[in-house]
């Protein structure tokens, strides 16, 4: 395309607002007709009239022509006072005068241009207006793109570029990426009001601001409630964390500051891009989520050498998933209410035989799929897996169901429905065959829209167990509306229960709660005759973990549940 034939896309020139600040009538009319026309008018006789219609109509206000010799109010006072108000800082400036001395001090104060008296030739006057006016407009549409709006702090993409600029004027020089979240700062929102959560952020944001000023060093608000820092290397980072907390209401009690969590990256490596040293950063930040002791992580060798391996086993995946790396094991669980504990169903679990590491921990695997999205890929594997051999026990006369984990990023597929309708129909299994065991969090992301998908699931006749249950804190008041068949309790809690006389108090309370829904209780977990016996006598319907078996392959799985025949004729699905 011709450049000459492209024009910039603006608003209409006559819809711009020029104020004229001048006390003299005939420097007034001048002005004015050589403006007009061309832009809308304001005239101010005097300070007083300047400040009124600033104070009123500054959003429409494009330009200032301010005269410094005001009967009122000095030209100089008004430029001080727009300089020091955050509001009308950015309204650009042009003083008229004839003193070519007060220059240095108007330029000082903020002022853009110079128009000299007596006042130039109409076309020159008219060239700096539009020329100031049009510089204005592009210094706004780039703040506009380059900042966040609520609290004017960077965004994060012009963060990480004016980050990278630092790096090239001070090569030399050691800095730290530091990250910092509000805990839970959901919960400031419903308690006090969005407004107040608001007023958190920008106040957090300018003491942010305010120590970067003072040290060197950018900030950005990157997302929500999370902050980044670039910033020179320093050690007082419980002095930074204490100086962010700032409190919700505007007072200074302690019970009303906020709580943060930082990760640090000191002396990052200048050979990574910044996007990853802040990667870095929040993986510290990480450790400590949900600690009451420690709000402060810092990046570390083992972080690095644990970031390594999880970028192995990210790029690993897909040929390990291609050649059936993946393996799915079944661990039994075992109906306890009878005098001898009746086999009852097993959970399908994931393992991984790495030709090169061996066994990886699912541990680490799993939540490591789940943040990356693999998660979903690696799910559909296993039900599969799962489906076909509670086939195949079908065919052999054993009839146990197996529950499969459904992750939150499945709940969140609109396919997820018919996936799994499929995976039935295609292996010529009834709905009943598979248990479907949701983690009490996924409860928790959209609730509304995940109830229902889980509720035309339930519906379908798949059995609803709800996975890892006390884990959260938002269950309690959502379970009389959750179509679950089954409560199954949290792994840690229950092994942390046997360890603590008032959790355990509360593991019983827990136990009757779902008797109380009338929905059977599962605790895995479970590693000792003592805490298996406990549990049952709490009222503990189903257990599993070691004290029973480990998850085993499949063909021993098939082994254990013949045995279990032999020993047991009584086996039965007794879940749902």
């Amino acid at each position: 395309m011709n450049t000459k034939m492209q024009a910039a896309f603006r608003p209409s020139d006559n819809l711009r607002r020029i104020l004229i600040v001048e006390d003299e009538i005939v420097n007034q009319r001048i002005l004015a007709r050589y403006l007009e026309g061309t832009y809308t008018v304001i005239v101010a006789s005097d300070g007083a009239q300047a400040m009124e219609a600033i104070h009123t109509q500054c959003d429409t206000i494009s330009l200032i022509l301010l005269d410094l010799n005001l009967p009122d109010i000095h030209g100089l006072e008004i430029l001080r006072r727009l300089n020091a108000d955050p509001v009308y800082a950015g309204l650009p400036v042009i003083v008229m005068t004839a003193d070519s001395d007060a220059e240095l001090e108007c330029l000082t104060l903020g002022a853009i241009d110079f128009i000299p008296k007596p006042y130039p030739r109409q076309e020159i006057v008219l060239a700096r207006v539009r020329r100031i006016v049009e510089l204005s407009e592009d210094r706004d549409l780039l703040r506009w793109t380059e900042r966040d709006q609520l609290t004017g702090l960077y965004n994060k993409d012009f963060f990480y570029r004016y980050a990278a600029k630092l790096d090239d004027y001070h090569k030399e020089l050691k800095t730290d990426a530091l990250v910092m979240d509000i805990n839970h700062f959901h919960t400031i929102n419903d308690r006090f009001g969005k407004s107040t959560g608001d007023r958190v952020l920008q106040r957090i944001a300018q003491q942010a601001l305010d120590l970067v000023r003072s040290s060197g060093g950018i900030v950005c608000r990157s997302e929500a409630d999370t902050f980044f820092i670039y910033c020179p290397h320093r050690a007082d980072y419980n002095q930074i964390l204490e100086k962010m907390s700032v409190s919700i209401n505007e007072d200074t009690e302690p019970e009303n500051r906020v709580h943060l969590r930082m990760g640090v990256y000191p002396d990052a490596d200048k050979g990574l891009e910044i996007e990853r040293r802040f990667n870095r950063a929040r993986m510290a930040a990480d450790t400590v989520r949900g600690s009451f002791t420690n709000a402060i992580g810092v990046y570390d060798h083992s972080m690095y050498e644990a970031e390594l391996f999880a970028e192995q086993l990210i790029g690993d995946f897909p040929s390990a998933l291609r050649e059936k790396q993946f393996s799915v094991f079944y661990q039994p669980k075992f109906n306890v209410r009878p005098d001898t504990p009746v086999l009852c169903s097993a959970e399908a679990l994931a393992r991984w035989d790495h030709p090169r590491m061996g066994m990886v921990n699912p541990g680490v695997f799993i939540p490591l799929f789940e943040e990356n999205g693999l998660i979903q890929s690696l799910d559909y594997y296993v039900w599969s897996q799962a489906a076909a051999q509670v086939r195949t026990m079908k065919e052999q006369g054993i009839g146990l169901p197996v529950s499969i984990n459904v992750s939150r990023i499945d709940l969140q597929d609109p396919l997820l429905i018919e996936k799994l309708r499929g995976i039935v129909e295609e292996n010529g299994l009834d709905f009943g065959d598979l248990i479907l065991e949701v983690t009490e969090s996924a409860y928790t992301e959209d609730s509304r829209q995940i109830v229902e998908r889980i509720r035309k699931l339930r519906d379908l006749g798949f059995c609803i167990e709800m996975d890892d249950f006390g884990s959260g804190y938002s269950s309690l008041n959502m379970l009389s509306a959750m179509p679950i068949d089954v409560l199954k309790l949290d792994m840690q809690f229950i092994r942390s229960a046997f360890q603590d006389q008032k959790a355990l108090h509360l593991l019983e309370a827990m136990i009757r709660l779902a008797e109380s829904i009338e929905v059977p209780c599962i605790a895995e977990g479970v590693e000792t005759r003592e805490q298996a016996q406990a549990l049952k006598q709490m009222g503990c319907d189903i257990i599993q973990g070691y004290y029973f078996s480990r998850p085993l392959p499949a063909p021993e799985y098939v082994r254990f549940v013949r045995e279990r025949q032999a020993v047991s004729p009584g086996i039965e699905n007794c879940i749902c």
